[in-house]
């Protein structure tokens, strides 16, 4: 099972962003999906997640600018960032609760880097 980010790049404050990430490989079920940032010297923190409902949550700094989604027919969750701000620059990791056979476990992608920058 794979986590497979892109996305990122080089934009301008204000401007948007979409990060993508779709899982491939053999599992039985995607429970909860989500995005993490770590910026550099700095923890990995948590900026959105959505349950395989639809139900969506996300850190108090990106409510109103960014939005999670996901298309469970594609195994694909996404990020759409707007209004994107310097300190929005980080790495991002997708992250994703894949259940294989019977058990579940914690899959991440492998980042993408996203520079807000003028």
């Amino acid at each position: 099972v794979q986590l497979q980010a892109s996305g990122g790049g080089l934009v301008q404050p204000g401007g948007s962003l979409r990060l993508s990430c779709a899982a491939s490989g053999r599992f039985f079920a995607i429970n909860a999906m989500g995005w993490y940032r770590q910026a550099p010297g700095k923890q990995r923190d948590l900026v959105a997640s959505i349950t395989s409902g639809g139900v969506t949550n996300y850190a108090d700094s990106m409510k109103g600018r960014f939005t999670i989604s996901r298309d469970n027919a594609k195994n694909t969750v996404y990020l759409q960032m707007n209004s994107l701000k310097p300190e929005d620059t980080a790495v991002y990791y997708c992250s994703a609760q894949i259940v294989v056979g019977f058990v579940q476990y914690d899959y991440w992608g492998q980042g993408t880097q996203v520079t807000v920058s003028s």
